[in-house]
């Protein structure tokens, strides 16, 4: 009986060891891991490969100014970033469901998007563009009606075209429009203004941008809505590299001579 007791005692000590070093492990990985990333330390962002200025491929690196941005905002909450590419329309599922921490790719902030994931303050402004063939009669938005119209699906372009009935084709990434309108099988491409504008620049003369239009939502990088850690310290660092002034050298870097709506401010100036 004695054996007994002290068999039973000892296993009782061992399993109490065992509980308190589970949860020293837990408490040492949290510490190590506060923002619940799927690597510590490293920010594993989703983003595009196809739109200029804001996030493109360029020598084998991701670039662009949201890309850019991103990667100075992280260094200030003492993280870096890999860059991994997709399309846009699988991007904020992909951020929902954790196969990226963040989302970074002109993401304008709408109340459908809010119902999958997160945002963090706005970065900066966008305009709806519309881009036409060369030569094409068709000179603003009011003329689209009955036309072939391109857009990039999940975009807040596609529901701009879907809200007035143009009844779109969608494609999955931004060359596919591209390609459309040098092949003259779309009509228009209502694009990011910015990504527009350098697509026309890029086109060697088969591409317009003809009208451009202010949204009302700025943009931001997307995070998973479980993790208010991550958003907030986010929203801390990209306030440092406002007042740093690294965001105002990297708009004049990517929008050369853009003016800034007096109706837009970046950061925490935005949540009134």
């Amino acid at each position: 009986m004695r054996k007994l007791t002290a068999i039973t005692a000892a296993a009782a000590a061992l399993l109490a060891l065992a509980a308190c070093g589970g949860e020293s492990g837990t408490a040492t990985a949290a510490a190590d891991n506060p923002y619940k990333l799927l690597q510590p330390g490293l920010l594993r962002a989703g983003t595009l490969t196809d739109a200029p200025p804001n996030v493109y491929l360029k020598d084998g690196k991701f670039t662009g100014f949201d890309n850019d941005l991103l990667t100075a905002v992280a260094a200030k909450a003492g993280l870096k970033v890999e860059f991994v590419g997709t399309d846009f329309s699988a991007l904020l599922s992909q951020v929902a469901n954790k196969k990226f921490d963040v989302g970074s790719s002109s993401i304008t902030v709408t109340e459908a998007r809010k119902k999958t994931v997160d945002f963090t303050n706005g970065y900066d402004f966008g305009y709806l563009g519309l881009d036409v063939p060369a030569g094409s009669p068709v000179k603003s938005f009011s003329e689209l009606a009955g036309k072939r119209v391109v857009v990039v699906q999940g975009t807040v372009q596609d529901d701009y075209a879907t809200q007035n009935n143009l009844n779109p084709v969608r494609v999955p990434d931004y060359n596919g429009a591209v390609n459309q309108l040098k092949a003259k099988t779309a009509d228009a491409w209502i694009s990011p203004a910015e990504i527009g504008e350098k697509s026309a620049k890029d086109s060697n003369g088969k591409i317009q941008l003809v009208e451009k239009q202010l949204s009302s939502a700025p943009t931001a990088f997307a995070v998973a809505k479980d993790n208010p850690a991550l958003r907030e310290a986010l929203n801390k660092a990209l306030d440092q590299v406002i007042q740093d002034g690294t965001w105002k050298k990297l708009l004049d870097q990517y929008y050369p001579g853009r003016p800034i709506p007096d109706s837009f401010k970046p950061g925490s100036q935005g949540r009134g």
